[in-house]
């Protein structure tokens, strides 16, 4: 790293089923990641680790409690997610902190880049906030899950 090179910090993860998305929101922002992320030099000078998570193929409850233990907010598009018990106990036991797109609409790249878009504002906001939690997104609603027993 060089000296005027400072490092990036990394606040978001993109999950492997947003992949596209990913890239585009790496491309713009310093503080994204994706599993398979290489890292580097960011655009504005800024120098970013490799994801921890490697794999894209990674199962949801490998890295979930990894997403909770590197303190970063997880964007997801999972219909099923309050459907699967082996998710929903990574999220409570890890303290995880997921946005889920929800709906039909958020199957294209570009949909998805509308919804993060529409709901950034609200997004960010969950940064400050302790998991467990998962909230749903789409382009004109936002709502926190209640998660199941």
């Amino acid at each position: 790293m060089s000296e005027s090179a400072k490092p990036a910090h990394v606040q978001y993860y993109i999950d492997a089923d947003l992949l596209g998305l990913a890239k585009i929101l790496v491309d713009l922002r310093t503080d994204v990641t994706y599993p398979g992320d290489t890292g580097g030099m960011t655009r504005n000078r800024r120098v970013k680790g490799p994801c921890t998570i490697t794999d894209p193929g990674t199962f949801d409850e490998i890295w979930i409690p990894e997403t909770a233990r590197q303190g970063w907010l997880a964007i997801t598009r999972d219909k099923h997610i309050l459907d699967r018990t082996p998710e929903i106990q990574a999220v409570r036991d890890s303290g995880a902190r997921l946005v889920n797109l929800a709906g039909d609409a958020a199957v294209t790249r570009f949909a998805q880049l509308e919804v993060v878009m529409c709901q950034w504002r609200r997004i960010e906001s969950l940064l400050g906030e302790t998991g467990p939690f998962i909230y749903f997104a789409t382009r004109t609603s936002f709502r926190k899950a209640q998660l199941p027993r």
